[in-house]
């Protein structure tokens, strides 16, 4: 493995476990304030055991994930110094609130792990709260970092200079709004159909079912409701990815040939050496209209990108095949939940729509991941799109092998101890959290 590809690697290994930390960190506080408000408002004891409960959880994924962005952090200067050398100035204002936003997220926590009966009831819960809207906001200021590498702005690039450098406009670039939006959305259905996945495990084994069935509706309707509003999102970033990197996705749709009523690919095995995809199906004009919003308007393929320019086509293409897969899947078992909430109040007590759920535990991290690869992969060959290469921007020093084996084995280590922690938190939920006093 030579220095480029290892950082590269180890630089997705980090963002791949950090991203799953940092989404269970962001939405699992609106889950505990959701239970906690429940507590307050009936004085249902199981609420408060929910509560109390979803705030361990909560814990140690933040912990976990201020490690591995702590990690992220450093890995950017150590493996990306040329990168890191000019962009900093430049994106540096939505890093610095992110860690604003953090030991915010971290004072309230605190507050709220240690305030039961301490102190007034309703500041206690508005901590809680003040734990998910930090958290949220930390993600969307490192979102809107990232987005500026795919849509850089806030400086002007002259001979090689980064000079009139604007913060404000980099931070708010063409692209924060749609990627914060459709990561946020992302986040809240991953982490609500992997919770609501566990709980609907843990009723089907018939263990503490109150305590599951209260925490399994409580995500499932987070879950769901994210669901159905996800592949809105999703339009929205197709439609802006169309216009600012065509290439990325060209690539996403195996998208070879510039032609008017461009056809939408539905899985297939793009063939790069004679441009074209085997085994697809293909629509017709649906490419067009979720590009441009017109059947008829043309897009762009790979033919019109210098080859030197393209990204790599079959990871780009597989990835988001899996990412959409994923997304309708859960769509679909959101659907069938929210039918039963309506009309069919049987199913909820149903051990198929139960199953189901289960089956769905991983769907969103999945597809979380897929995305991020699209995200990434779907840019190269540069770093700042445009702008910078990813080769240009790689640290000189040698060994870079050798930390990539590190870190891999210090990041299977931590997930290790975060699915231990997280097993004996649920097995140990009818001793420390099912209480009736």
């Amino acid at each position: 493995m030579d220095d480029f590809i290892a950082a590269r690697s180890q630089m997705a290994l980090s963002l791949g476990f950090h991203i799953i930390f940092s989404c269970i960190g962001m939405v699992m506080p609106f889950f505990m304030a959701v239970a906690h408000f429940y507590w307050l408002r009936t004085n249902n004891i199981v609420y408060k055991n929910v509560t109390k409960a979803w705030s361990k959880g909560v814990a140690i994924f933040f912990a976990t994930g201020a490690v591995s962005g702590t990690v992220l952090s450093f890995e950017l200067g150590l493996l990306w110094p040329e990168f890191m050398k000019h962009a900093g100035p430049i994106f540096g204002m939505p890093f610095s609130l992110e860690g604003t936003a953090f030991f915010i997220e971290a004072i309230a926590l605190g507050f709220f792990l240690y305030g039961w009966d301490r102190f007034n009831k309703w500041f206690h819960w508005f901590t809680g709260v003040v734990v998910g809207v930090s958290g949220l906001a930390s993600g969307i200021l490192v979102v809107a970092a990232n987005a500026w590498m795919n849509s850089p702005a806030g400086f002007d690039f002259v001979d090689g200079q980064y000079i009139n450098i604007d913060p404000i406009e980099a931070m708010f670039n063409d692209a924060w709004f749609s990627q914060a939006l459709h990561m946020t959305i992302a986040a809240f259905v991953a982490t609500g159909f992997a919770v609501a996945g566990v709980h609907a495990l843990m009723i089907l084994r018939g263990q503490n079912v109150l305590f599951h069935t209260k925490s399994f509706t409580i995500a499932a309707i987070f879950g769901c409701v994210a669901a159905i509003l996800q592949p809105l999102s999703g339009d929205i970033s197709a439609k802006d990815v169309a216009i600012r990197q065509p290439a990325k996705l060209a690539a996403m749709e195996a998208h070879f040939h510039t032609e008017k009523s461009a056809s939408l690919i539905v899985g297939g095995i793009p063939d790069e050496k004679n441009k074209k995809v085997d085994y697809a199906i293909k629509l017709p004009g649906f490419l067009s209209f979720l590009a441009h919003g017109d059947f008829k308007s043309e897009v762009t393929g790979l033919d019109r990108i210098p080859e030197e320019n393209q990204p790599p086509v079959a990871i780009t293409h597989y990835a988001f095949q899996i990412m959409v897969g994923m997304g309708m899947a859960m769509m679909l078992v959101a659907v069938l939940y929210f039918l039963a909430l309506w009309k069919k109040k049987h199913w909820l007590t149903s051990r198929w729509l139960l199953k189901l759920f289960v089956a769905a535990t991983p769907l969103g991290f999945i597809a979380v991941e897929a995305g991020w690869t699209v995200t990434e992969v779907g840019r190269q060959p540069w770093i700042i799109h445009n702008v910078m290469r990813t080769a240009d921007a790689v640290t000189p020093m040698p060994g870079i092998a050798y930390s990539f084996y590190l870190f891999s084995a210090v990041y299977v280590s931590l997930a290790i101890i975060v699915v231990f922690m997280l097993y004996r938190q649920i097995k140990m939920v009818g001793v420390l959290y099912d209480k009736q006093h």
